[in-house]
């Protein structure tokens, strides 16, 4: 049978709950019984918690990353985006990475576009900040702190070399406090190897506007967290936000003003905004409206999950909401992906419902604080472990698995790796310097001739 003559199962986005719905789908499906085709810009999935770690330097970034072709070898992995969908005739609109649009049918969606940068109009930001929601974002940002270390070693003018070491983090979150933990680890390490740039040089910052770090954690961990990351001379100015970052000068609202070369944005995600040309009910901040089926509400053909869809949390009451964290993604893949089977073969739908199990964080090598199922709290060493057993073990594919303890094994005996890359920025600019014709020689200047003196 070919795959025109079977129902199409269209996954929109390749994230965690497209990866993961895939997979389970392929796994309950019958042979023949329907076609899954899953389509992302990306060819791959990010495992997103190893973020820090790449810009760290603990994880290579090829290992963070699962290739979804490799991965979902039974499915139909096409690399572009959905830019429209037509229910009325069933079709989604693709553009391709190359050439034109086209139209593909669907008999079922799951909508998983995840989620981008929240950002604010903060002039200066959108040309001065650094991310980290991509793994391209956190190799960067490694990169780029390398070359900041590098810049302050080679100059003699103080206030380059100043800003050149000053580090700030907007957001005190798990990205934003995982982040400035990871980078500031990494360059105290670096800072080893330089004969004229130490830890002491260096200023670190978080800004965030809540009244508390790690808000996940609670009170009593977040101010334990706080506490230790200020031992390590990282200054944390919460109830405050940035005015400005413009030409790299930070003004933060509670009057503090510094020159940083450094500036990463953690400030929050809110959904793809592709979603506004689906054709689906959103909420208030633009997520998909779902029941706690997964199912879209008015389209029993629809699912949602993950940080673009807005899923009651049965677990925790009526009126709450599931908060946009791995977690709760990849458990309600599993749940979306049998109920899209279910809906296929004319079968009943089955809520999500999903306790806690609790939250860790990495605040560099060997430190880490965590809560587990609400109850046990833990800090320092033993958190670190917990940390990297439990996002070791749910990296996608063995593949991954194996590559990641891998690399946490080797740097059990070898040195961090402290070398910069930061022409990766601009791969071709060499060649291009070399390829281009080369500018005519200046006209030698005619000699000047004494005017001999009559006598």
């Amino acid at each position: 049978m070919s795959t025109t003559e079977r129902p199409r199962i269209l996954i929109v986005g390749g994230g965690y709950v497209g990866l993961y719905a895939a997979m389970r789908i392929l796994k309950k499906m019958r042979y023949g019984e329907a076609t899954v085709t899953v389509v992302d810009p990306r060819s791959y999935m990010t495992y997103l918690p190893f973020l820090p770690e790449a810009a760290g330097g603990n994880v290579a970034p090829r290992n963070l990353v699962a290739p979804l072709r490799s991965a979902l070898k039974k499915a139909e992995v096409l690399t572009g985006a959905v830019t429209g969908v037509d229910h009325a005739r069933k079709v989604a609109t693709i553009q391709p990475a190359a050439g034109d649009s086209y139209e593909l049918s669907f008999d079922y969606l799951v909508v998983a576009t995840g989620s981008v940068s929240r950002t604010f109009p903060i002039p200066g930001l959108a040309e001065h900040g650094i991310g980290m929601k991509t793994v391209e974002e956190a190799i960067t940002l490694r990169n780029h702190v390398m070359a900041q270390l590098d810049k302050a070693e080679s100059t003699t003018d103080e206030a380059i070399r100043r800003k050149a070491l000053t580090f700030v983090v907007i957001g005190g979150g798990f990205a934003g406090i995982e982040t400035i933990a990871e980078i500031e680890d990494m360059a105290r390490d670096a800072a080893k190897i330089y004969k004229t740039v130490s830890r002491d040089d260096m200023r670190f910052i978080v800004v965030e506007a809540a009244n508390r770090i790690l808000p996940e954690m609670g009170p009593d961990l977040g101010l334990w967290t706080k506490e230790k990351l200020e031992e390590r001379n990282i200054e944390i100015y919460i109830e405050t936000s940035m005015d400005s970052c413009v030409d790299q000068h930070v003004v933060l609202k509670n009057g503090v003003e510094v020159d940083a070369s450094t500036i990463v944005w953690t400030a929050g995600v809110k959904p793809n905004p592709v979603l506004n040309h689906f054709g689906l009910p959103l909420g208030p901040r633009g997520h998909v409206d779902t029941a706690a089926t997964l199912q879209v509400q008015g389209f029993d053909y629809v699912w949602a999950a993950g940080d673009n869809a807005q899923v009651p949390d049965l677990a925790a009451g009526e009126g709450a909401w599931c908060p946009p964290n791995a977690q709760h993604a990849v458990r309600q893949a599993a749940v979306l992906g049998d109920n899209v089977v279910s809906g296929m073969r004319g079968f009943p739908q089955k809520e999500y419902k999903h306790k806690n199990l609790g939250a860790v964080a990495g605040l560099g090598l060997h430190k880490g604080v965590a809560i587990l199922f609400g109850k046990v709290k833990l800090k320092g060493r033993l958190a670190w472990w917990f940390h990297r057993g439990y996002h070791g073990a749910m990296v996608p594919t063995m593949n991954r698995k194996v590559r990641v303890f891998t690399d946490w094994t080797l740097a059990m005996f070898l040195k961090r790796e402290t070398v910069g890359l930061g022409e990766m920025e601009k791969p071709f600019a060499a060649f291009q310097e070399a390829a281009a014709p080369a500018p005519k020689p200046a006209a030698a200047a005619e000699p000047v001739k004494e005017l001999a003196t009559s006598k």
